[in-house]
């Protein structure tokens, strides 16, 4: 940590975007602070993303930039909107293919997204992160929020059973949300 701030107070002196820097490397220490994962198992899980997301790419037949990636203690989420069931499937073989993913949630849907339903889920994706970072005693950092088609997708981690049930009730009880798959794991279970 100590060197995390070190590098935070040098950075405007090596960058013409010191304040830029500053901030986003206060929202990543902050972010890494707050969760409740090891820093190993965080690096690990963000090598994990990386590696799954480019191999996703260079895939012929998934079409990796509607596939959102999420991995926590090697597990990896897919969520997104795909053209065809075969595109799903092999959307899931490419991500158990990569070396040291542990476990695939393949939450992809079959179906066309048009811009203004995209946008939709995009606002109210916002809207949920929103409620999420304003609830007292929520690390809504440790929490990634997707949305297609008004299906909110919950990936990552919670203190307890008492914050996993808030988290849901909030997301449920916000205008637009058609259905939740909680794929939230309660530290320590």
């Amino acid at each position: 940590m100590k060197r995390l701030w070190i590098l935070l107070l040098l950075a405007p002196m090596l960058t013409g975007c010191g304040a830029a820097v500053i901030a986003g490397g206060a929202t990543v220490g902050y972010k890494v602070a707050t969760d409740p994962r090891s820093v190993g198992t965080q690096v690990d899980d963000a090598t994990l993303t990386t590696k799954v997301k480019l191999a996703l790419i260079k895939d012929p037949v998934t079409k990796a930039r509607k596939i959102d990636v999420d991995t926590v203690n090697g597990v990896v989420t897919l969520t997104g909107a795909v053209e065809t069931e075969a595109e799903r499937r092999r959307a899931e073989e490419v991500a158990r293919s990569v070396p040291g993913v542990r476990g695939v949630v393949n939450n992809l849907r079959v179906e066309k997204r048009s811009f203004g339903r995209s946008l939709d889920d995009k606002l109210l994706t916002a809207r949920i992160k929103t409620k999420l970072i304003a609830e007292p005693g929520i690390r809504s950092l440790s929490i990634d929020v997707d949305t297609v088609n008004g299906v909110v997708t919950l990936t990552g981690l919670v203190k307890n059973e008492e914050q996993h049930r808030r988290v849901l009730e909030i997301v449920r009880t916000t205008k637009g949300v058609r259905r939740v798959i909680d794929n939230l794991k309660v530290q320590g279970n």
